[in-house]
This record gives structure tokens, C-alpha cells and sequence, in this order.
């Protein structure tokens, strides 16, 4: 008998028809003698529909009642997919993130997880229930409030479920078969991985592949909690994510994976005066408003003994970066500011990198071969990142997949319900 952590994403609910046919999944699953906790999303576009809601009421609504509201999709689901496991011939018991025990920060709308507790859901496995958690909540420590975790982070509650219970590995079900060498959207003849280590599943996370949360993959590495990637529309096997199997099989592999990201923006600040310091002035004044920055570029220093810095940020947070520089320009002494939302980035991921010359000669050929101009460049051990305009990145992706050998001749690469996810 094992125990098993399962989550199922918002396509995989996204209708009643589609919340019984994953009731049989689960009931399946149990039936073949395992301990089941499931961690389910809202249905389909449920979360989006209602911050349009919010919006509609009040245009800038308060964070701790968005929470409140924000947690019903999830809440709304495990409790019709309960109903749908107990008609299938199974006892199922739905919890909400609070009763489940997931105890988090009070950043409403960013919570972190401080600790799970799951007493509750033991006591339920121990009765032969499956159980039924809402994922992406929890109630805050100190004010036992009601928190979201982000979006996206049902992944994450299902990791830190599973190594609060001890669980045999987490399954993540999405609306594809496992992990691919690029987004099946964009290039299909993307080829199934069937294994990978947590690093590269971290990096590809962290550049836009999106089948997994970053803080998912960060949570499973840090708690070596075996991932096992799968859809909930085939019985196909999917993609394990573990640490990295002993003998060093995953050097054999040069590129894991081609992503993509479509959510940055860049912003460039012109006429930094270029002395000791300013650069840390501009860095400190994004950090105070807790923006993640990705690449940086610091041009040359010109005849007028200035530079201009460059870097991206998420989209959604370009407009309060600007504000907060402005509010910073004259203890940092630049002229002006510019930005560029129309901004894509593409990154080769791989372990093997770290062992293998010319990664970087062969990506930049493709690019250059495909017609696609190269604005800024990060790299990491085993990641190189480059920002291109937002209309290439399509031909920038196709261009890396085939130059890395990572095409499939068999098409093997389905997104049944269209999201990715």
C-alpha cells in the first residue's frame, strides 16, 4: 500500500462531466489499495472570473476580502468532487485549506507555507476516506485569516501535503502527458520526457514552462518529495521528477527543454550618473517594493560620464516599478525612464550543459539563422535565457527545438483541454 498525494488542476475540473470522470481516477486509485489525499483547483476559469467580479465591485479590493472570496472556487470544487467520489461507490470528505491544517504568512494574496498540521486528514485516512483538500489556501498564523498562496500554487499545497503525510510521491494531474522539450502549444512535435531532475524542472519553471509551480518544484526538491507529472485525460505514463538517479544518467541528456515567458516587461533607466553605488540605489529601490528582477544589462559608460541599466521584471509589476523610481530619481540622479512590454524570453535548460562547450555558439546560430534579434542575455549553469521581441519568440522556440535535436518524428506532444496546465 502506498500513500498517495494527488492533485488535479482546473481543466481537469472544469465541468460536472469532467469531476466524475476524475472521481473514477480517484476511486481507481484507492481500490488498487492505496491511501489517497487529493488536492483539486477551481474549476476552468473560475479564479479569473471571479477577480473580474471583484473588479466590477471595487476596483481596487481589498486584499484580505479578495482572499475570501478567491478561496470559494477552490472550496466549490472539492466539495461537487466529494459528492461525485461518494456516488461513485467510495467515502470521500472534503477540507478546506484552514481544516486541512495549511498554516500560512499573512501575505494575503502571496502567502507562504509556515507549516501543515494534518491531523485531521491522518484521522480521515485512518476511517479508509479518501480526502478532498482545496488547494492554493490556508489561514494565516498570527491573524487566522483566510490566505491564497498565489496562483498557480495548488501545485505547491499538494508537494507540502505530501511530505507533511509522508507520502510515496505526489501526482500532479494536468491536461498533458508529463513534461515536454517545449510547450506542446507552440511546437508540436515537442518530445515526452519521461524523467528529469529536480534542477532542471526548477529552471524550466523558473523561465516559463508551465506545467509545474516554481515553489512546487522548490517545496518537492528541498523535502525530496518524487513528483510524478501526468494527465487526467489519458492513462499514458507521464514524467518523474526526482533527485537526480544515481550513475549520472541525466548527463547523457546536453538540453532538457526549450521555454518560453510571455508575462515581462522590460525598463531601461537612462542617464544613471556612473558612480560607485547607483546601481545598488536603482536595485534597492525595486527590491523595497518586493519586484523580482530577472536579467540586467548595464550599458558603457558615454562621453557625459553616464550609463543607462536595463532589466526585466514581471509585467504586472512594471507600472509600480516606474512609479517607485520616479518617487527615487532624484536621490539616484537619472534622466529618464523607458520601458518595452512587448518583450518575450527563451531559454535552453539542461544539466548537461555543465559538461558539454558550444550550448551557446549553437542556441545563438539558430536564433540568428531563424531572423530573431537578441536584446539581453542571462545565463545560470544550466540555463541560458535570452529577450527577444515578443513576435519572435514563436520562431525563437521552433528555432532552439530543432537545433538541440529535441523534434519528435511522431507527434507525440497532446494538450487535451488547450491550457497547458
Amino acid at each position: 500500500m502506498a500513500r498517495v498525494v494527488q492533485k488535479f488542476g482546473g481543466s481537469s475540473v472544469a465541468d460536472a462531466a469532467s469531476i466524475c470522470r476524475v472521481a473514477q481516477r480517484i476511486v481507481a486509485t484507492q481500490r488498487a489499495g492505496h491511501e489517497v489525499v487529493v488536492v483539486v483547483s477551481a474549476m476552468g476559469d473560475t479564479t479569473d472570473n471571479l477577480i473580474d467580479l471583484a473588479q466590477r465591485v471595487s476596483p481596487h479590493p481589498a486584499a484580505r476580502e479578495l482572499d475570501m472570496l478567491l478561496t470559494a472556487g477552490e472550496r466549490i470544487s472539492a466539495a461537487l468532487l466529494a459528492m461525485a467520489i461518494n456516488d461513485a461507490g467510495a467515502v470521500a470528505v472534503s477540507y478546506t485549506g484552514s481544516q486541512a491544517g495549511v498554516i500560512t504568512t499573512a501575505a494575503h494574496g502571496d502567502a507562504r507555507i509556515i507549516d501543515i498540521t494534518p491531523g485531521r486528514i491522518v484521522t480521515s485516512l485512518a476511517r479508509g476516506e479518501i480526502v478532498i483538500v482545496a488547494g492554493f489556501q490556508g489561514v494565516a498564523q498570527d491573524t487566522k485569516d483566510v490566505t491564497t498562496l498565489g496562483r498557480g500554487a495548488s501545485d505547491t499545497t499538494a508537494v507540502a501535503l505530501a511530505a507533511a503525510l509522508g507520502a510515496d510521491y505526489c501526482e500532479i494531474n494536468t491536461d498533458v502527458d508529463g513534461v515536454f522539450t517545449a510547450d506542446p502549444r507552440l511546437v508540436p512535435q515537442a518530445r515526452h520526457v519521461a524523467q528529469l531532475c529536480y534542477e532542471d524542472m526548477m529552471e524550466l519553471a523558473a523561465t516559463g514552462a508551465k506545467v509545474l509551480h516554481l515553489r512546487c518544484v522548490e517545496y518537492a526538491r528541498r523535502q525530496h518529495v518524487p513528483v510524478h507529472v501526468r494527465s487526467s485525460f489519458s492513462d499514458r505514463p507521464g514524467t518523474w521528477v526526482t533527485d537526480e538517479p544515481e550513475g549520472g544518467i541525466m548527463e547523457a541528456a546536453l538540453i532538457t527543454g526549450i521555454a518560453h515567458d510571455l508575462s515581462e516587461a522590460k525598463i531601461t533607466v537612462v542617464g544613471v550618473p556612473d558612480r560607485v553605488g547607483r546601481a545598488a540605489l536603482v536595485f534597492s529601490t525595486i527590491a523595497a517594493l518586493d519586484i523580482n528582477v530577472d536579467m540586467i544589462v548595464q550599458n558603457a559608460s558615454v562621453s557625459d560620464q553616464t550609463t543607462a541599466i536595463s532589466f526585466t521584471l514581471p509585467a504586472a509589476d512594471r507600472p509600480r516599478a516606474i512609479e517607485g523610481l520616479r518617487a527615487a530619481q532624484a536621490e539616484i540622479g537619472f534622466q529618464d525612464i523607458t520601458y518595452n512590454d512587448a518583450i518575450g524570453k527563451v531559454s535552453v535548460v539542461g544539466v548537461g550543459m555543465r559538461s558539454h562547450p558550444g550550448v551557446t555558439a549553437r542556441f545563438f546560430t539558430a536564433l540568428a539563422e531563424a531572423g530573431v534579434n537578441i536584446d539581453m542575455i542571462a545565463t545560470s549553469e544550466i540555463r541560458i535565457s535570452v529577450s527577444v521581441d515578443q513576435a519572435d519568440v514563436a520562431r525563437a522556440v521552433q528555432a532552439a527545438h530543432t537545433a538541440f535535436g529535441l523534434d519528435s518524428a511522431t507527434g507525440e506532444a497532446v494538450v487535451y483541454a488547450g491550457t497547458g496546465r
